[in-house]
């Protein structure tokens, strides 16, 4: 029996192309891909993260358990034949279900790829996004959560320039004057935004993050303009202030591995000076999937030096993610945040 082969995916999903290219290879089969846009869409459709293979309209790749199962526009991660992270299957693993879906020992339309799937090539041990593309997941992670209603849009900016003038978040009765010519109230506007992951709300309801802030203490510490101080929710957050404000910022942080202190000044002409003049930055994510701080915060730190940068990977191998430069890290920050406050 034929299968019938569709990919859900999000817009600009880095980890799509890898998905087709590695059906390309196994398959002769037509395969479909559509982008999906909301959770109301992903839920109808049973996208459970970005990208998902359905085979006949099932996702073989789904958790046995049902519970575990959650639709979303999220970015999926797999994981390899060694339970390792990955963003897409292996070519064995996706010939694997191809063949079981045809239940048969025949090709059932597989291109001959050489090899049985034991040894055909794993896919990448940890893959944040596809080499010489620093920050691709997590540039299409932020991407998505960027308000287009006006209303929140606008409120958005609200709270960002309340952290950069105040060094604290805005209560709804704060906003409320705002947006008191709409029909929408400031919670509701604030829950959107939540939902959006464009903000973060505490259990009481008080706005816990907004990125690039934090309204609790982090490891990084941020003077704005030498007037006000901040955290940030990461170190790439931290880099990424200078450019969306148009001012100095200093960071303090610390190396994770030893407490070593670890300073960028950048300069509102996007200079910057590092100390030590070795560190570096790793980008990461928890494979388990969420909100970005949750899953991606903790795990974007300044390291002193390379060594030891590649020694916490080691040690924390189930956490995928590469190594930047402190050029890399300066470009993602400002393509980050820096047009979260510009105007039409």
């Amino acid at each position: 029996m034929t299968s019938t082969l569709e990919v859900l995916h999000v817009p600009d999903c880095p980890n799509l192309p890898p998905l087709l290219e590695r059906l390309q290879q196994i398959t002769d089969l037509p395969v479909a891909a559509r982008e999906i846009r909301t959770t109301a869409e992903a839920e109808a459709a049973g996208m459970a993260g970005s990208p998902t293979l359905l085979v006949d309209g099932r996702d073989p790749f789904s958790p046995a358990d049902d519970a575990a199962y959650e639709c979303g526009v999220a970015c999926r991660i797999y994981r390899d034949e060694r339970g390792r992270p990955v963003p897409a299957p292996s070519i064995a693993q996706l010939r694997a279900v191809l063949a079981a879906s045809d239940g048969s020992t025949h090709d059932g339309g597989l291109a001959s790829a050489g090899g049985s799937p034991a040894e055909s090539p794993a896919a990448p041990d940890s893959a944040m996004c596809e080499p010489g593309q620093p920050g691709a997941v997590l540039s299409a992670w932020r991407s998505r959560a960027l308000p287009l209603d006006p209303i929140e849009k606008a409120a958005h900016q609200a709270v960002l320039r309340s952290f950069a003038t105040t060094g604290h978040a805005p209560t709804a009765s704060q906003l409320t004057p705002m947006i008191a010519d709409t029909e929408r109230a400031a919670d509701d506007v604030l829950r959107a935004l939540h939902e959006l992951d464009a903000i973060r709300l505490a259990s009481d309801g008080r706005i816990a993050v907004a990125y690039p802030f934090s309204a609790q203490p982090t490891p990084h510490r941020v003077r704005i303009d030498d007037r006000v101080d901040v955290y940030a929710m990461c170190a790439i957050d931290a880099l990424g202030m200078s450019a969306m404000l148009g001012v100095d910022t200093r960071i303090d942080s610390i190396d994770l591995t030893s407490g070593q202190p670890v300073t960028v000044a950048m300069t509102a002409a996007g200079r910057a000076s590092w100390d030590p003049a070795t560190a570096v930055v790793f980008l990461g994510a928890d494979a388990g999937g969420g909100p970005s701080a949750d899953c991606c915060c903790d795990y974007l730190n300044f390291f002193a030096d390379q060594a030891a940068a590649t020694a916490w990977t080691i040690a924390h191998p189930h956490v995928p993610g590469q190594i930047l430069s402190q050029a890399e890290a300066e470009r993602l920050g400002a393509q980050l945040f820096g047009p979260l406050l510009a105007t039409p």
